[in-house]
């Protein structure tokens, strides 16, 4: 859908000349003849930028787009040049083409350019598939089977937090953790970090679900303010000797909190320094991928 909307614009802009179609080298349907590839021309950009393979007017077009997509406002025509690296008159082509496609707009007062509602649309329909637990639980596995760590996935129910998925570590599996087990909800770093992230009165509507040997004892507004900030919590020997608990939260693109990633390990086992933030980067990386909030340093 992007490819087609793209391909049309450039191709009616000159931009790219398209021999009369927009056909991907694969099979023409119903012939059983090879459709031919788009003829590319190379438009004014950065020197030394070739990419083989790819069609170089939409990768210059995408810039265009993310350019637009994290602006804070809508931009006029010099800064989108400056912020794409491109000339003017080039700038001026491209958007000019992906307003003909609905992926930019132009204020007719202003003149300044925004994202188009064809560019809103493909965002809505990236959003519907994003599944932020399976995304959340790929990277998880791969994380426990590099590292001397246990863990996995949980979201909140009205019971508290409850693993939906876990991963246990070739070289650390001695921990007392299992898929589909609730944690306490003030005595686990995961725990902690869902109080940080929903409202009161949903934590306090599960806490009376939990015994309060099992729960622990609520932590003070300092503790969840730090965790709030800094998206991390860890805690060592809460549930077993010398372990320790590590848990941060997965947003969606509301920048609500959709589930948390969660370890266990004995850090006397870990490698070097890094494998203790191990678990940030990769619910970072997570984040990005969810469209939810970006942390703001590279370790807690």
């Amino acid at each position: 859908m992007v490819c087609a909307h793209l391909c049309r614009a450039f191709g009616r802009a000159g931009i790219i000349d398209t021999g009369g179609a927009c056909a991907p080298t694969c099979d023409a349907p119903g012939t059983g003849k090879k459709a031919q590839p788009l003829k590319t021309t190379t438009p004014q950009t950065t020197a030394g930028e070739k990419r083989s393979g790819t069609i170089q007017s939409v990768s210059i077009a995408t810039r265009f787009l993310m350019v637009l997509a994290n602006a804070e406002s809508e931009l006029a025509l010099g800064e989108v040049a400056r912020r794409t690296g491109t000339g003017g008159s080039t700038a001026h082509r491209y958007l000019q083409s992906l307003v003909k496609e609905g992926l930019a707009k132009q204020d007719p007062a202003s003149g300044l350019y925004d994202l188009g509602s064809a560019a809103l649309s493909i965002g809505i329909g990236a959003l519907k598939r994003v599944d932020a637990v399976e995304i959340a639980a790929q990277r998880m596995k791969a994380l426990t089977h590099s590292h001397a760590l246990s863990g996995g996935v949980a979201i909140w129910t009205d019971r508290g937090p409850t693993l939906v998925r876990w991963y246990r570590s070739a070289y650390f599996s001695i921990n007392p953790l299992a898929l589909g087990d609730i944690l306490p909800i003030d005595n686990t770093a995961c725990g902690l970090v869902f109080q940080a992230f929903l409202p009161k009165a949903t934590i306090d509507a599960a806490r009376r679900q939990q015994p309060a040997h099992f729960r622990g004892k609520p932590p003070a507004k300092a503790v969840l303010d730090e965790v709030r900030e800094r998206c991390w919590s860890e805690m060592t020997s809460h549930l077993l000797s010398n372990v320790t608990g590590q848990a941060a939260p997965v947003f969606d693109a509301q920048h609500e909190i959709v589930c948390a990633v969660t370890t266990v390990s004995d850090l006397g086992q870990l490698k070097s320094p890094e494998d203790r933030v191990a678990l940030f980067r990769e619910a970072s990386l997570i984040n990005q991928s969810t469209g939810g909030r970006a942390f703001s340093a590279d370790s807690p």
